[in-house]
C-alpha cells in the first residue's frame, strides 16, 4: 500500500517556523517531522510514499533530491568536481513528490494525485502528526468492515493539569490527562479508491466535505488508538516534541 502524505498547507499557526519553510520540514531532533512520519511507516513495512506539496514545495523536493548530502560526510575534489559520500545513511524508500498547487484544499490535493495513487487502497496522513499507531490494526478494521475510509480516533492530551478538590480544599494535583475524554480524528487513514467519488474538485476540503459525506453512507470506519499521538500545530507543540526527543523517550519513535 502507498502512503499518501498531505504536505502542502501554509502552517500559519506555526508562523515562527513556517515563514521560511513548509511545516512538514520543521525539524524535531535535527530531522524534519516529515522524516519522522515516514520512518514510522517504514518501520511497519510501508516504503512507497506520495508526498502532496504546495506551499514552498521546492524545499521538500530539495531535501530529498539531496538526501545523501544531507545525511553523510562529503569529500570534494574541486579540480575535477568529484564527489564522494562517506558515512552515509539512506532509506529504502520510493518517493513521488507532487506539487498540487499552493491554494488547493486537502481533498483537491488527494484528487490531484489520483493517477499516481492508482486503484489500490492507500494510507493517508498529514505532514504534522506523530503517533505509534499500529497500522495493522487500522488495516484489520478497514478491510473487515469494507469501509470507503477508516480513520484513527485519538484522545489528545489535555493542555493543563487538573486539581483534585474536596470541600473547598486542593487535595491533589493531577498531571496532564487525556483531555475531555472525547475522541477526535487523529489523521491516520486508510482509503479505498471510492474516496475519489466524494471529492469534487480542487476546492474540496477533505475533512469538511468528503468525510461527512462518507459518514452519511455508513462507510466511514474508525480504529480507536489508545497509545501515543501528538500533532504539531503551534510552536508550543513543536517545543514539546523537541523536549521528548532530547529526553530520549519520544512516544512516536518505533524504529
Amino acid at each position: 500500500m502507498k502512503v499518501v502524505i498531505l504536505a502542502g498547507g501554509y502552517g500559519t499557526r506555526l508562523s515562527e517556523e513556517t515563514t521560511v519553510k513548509p511545516k512538514p520540514m520543521v525539524e524535531i531532533g535535527g530531522k524534519p517531522i516529515l522524516w519522522h512520519i515516514m520512518k514510522g511507516f517504514s518501520k511497519q513495512g510501508y516504503n512507497d510514499f506520495v508526498i502532496l506539496t504546495g506551499y514552498k514545495s521546492y524545499i521538500i523536493k530539495e531535501y530529498f533530491l539531496n538526501y545523501f548530502s544531507h545525511n553523510s560526510d562529503i569529500e570534494l575534489n574541486l579540480k575535477n568536481n568529484e564527489i564522494k559520500y562517506k558515512n552515509y545513511s539512506s532509506e529504502d524508500w520510493m518517493i513521488n513528490i507532487i506539487d498540487t498547487g499552493i491554494n488547493t484544499m486537502t481533498g483537491g490535493r488527494i484528487l490531484a494525485a489520483k493517477n499516481v495513487i492508482g486503484s489500490e487502497d492507500f494510507f493517508l496522513t498529514y505532514g504534522d502528526g506523530l503517533s505509534d499507531v499500529d497500522l495493522s490494526e487500522i488495516s484489520k478494521v478497514h478491510f473487515e468492515q469494507k469501509n470507503i475510509v477508516t480513520l484513527t480516533g485519538v484522545q489528545p492530551r489535555g493542555r493543563f493539569g487538573a486539581l483534585g478538590v474536596k470541600e473547598n480544599k486542593v487535595v491533589s494535583f493531577l498531571e496532564k490527562n487525556q483531555g475531555d475524554g472525547n475522541w477526535v480524528n487523529g489523521g491516520f487513514f486508510i482509503c479505498s479508491k471510492k474516496v475519489f467519488d466524494f471529492i469534487e474538485n480542487s476546492d474540496t476540503v477533505f475533512e469538511e466535505y468528503t468525510l461527512p459525506k462518507i459518514a452519511k453512507s455508513l462507510e466511514l470506519g474508525v480504529y480507536l488508538h489508545q497509545g501515543y499521538w501528538q500533532c504539531m500545530d503551534t510552536l508550543r507543540d513543536k517545543l514539546t516534541l523537541e523536549a521528548e526527543w532530547k529526553n530520549g523517550k519520544p512516544g512516536w519513535k518505533t524504529w
